[in-house]
């Protein structure tokens, strides 16, 4: 009965924008090849489409926090800062989606201290995560049924040692729907 007191909120981002392609006039000779005849537009949609994007991100309720001061994942899967963005393109009456999520590297790690990039370590073993990674991405693949893993931990410096935490629970979890892709962007700064 209190339903009417209670109004609905996200924490995230929408924003919907309509866009239209106009590409620049160019002669019949650059628009086709010897092997494909010039073709005559069939509607004015052709020659300037209208997309409408859509841009939508939402933050988890769950392990919601400062950064450095909320790390790692929970007794119930639960990711640090996890955010689900989704990009929504409506054009001649189809809708293409593409979801990406985001979120703390899932396993039990802090960063203790307030100086600035403060280094992190472990908090618990390997076998003490086992079950809460597990619960992690049964959850992320009940939603969304593959994932590309993009690790953007540092793989040499000081975050070396949550990196390969990651890659050991992956290996252990060893699923199929999950592919693991280490992309450390140091090596290309």
């Amino acid at each position: 009965e209190v339903d009417f007191w209670i109004i609905p909120i996200i924490q995230g981002f929408v924003q919907i924008e309509e866009l239209i392609v106009n590409y620049s006039e160019s002669s019949d000779d650059d628009k086709s090849s010897p092997e494909t005849p010039p073709q005559e537009s069939s509607c004015v949609d052709d020659i300037h489409p209208t997309f409408l994007v859509a841009l939508i991100s939402r933050r988890s309720r769950h392990r919601a926090g400062m950064r450095y001061k909320r790390r790692g994942v929970d007794k119930n899967g639960n990711v640090a800062n996890y955010v689900e963005t989704e990009q929504l393109i409506h054009v001649h009456n189809h809708t293409l989606s593409y979801i990406q999520t985001r979120g703390s590297v899932p396993v039990f790690w802090s960063q203790v201290g307030y100086r600035y990039n403060p280094r992190p370590r472990l908090d618990k073993s390997e076998n003490e995560t086992v079950s809460c990674f597990r619960a992690h991405f049964e959850e992320q693949l009940k939603n969304y049924k593959k994932q590309v893993i993009i690790n953007l931990v540092d793989q040499t410096g000081r975050e070396k040692i949550i990196g390969d935490a990651y890659l050991k629970q992956v290996l252990l979890y060893n699923n199929a729907n999950l592919t693991y892709v280490s992309f450390d962007f140091h090596e290309h700064w």
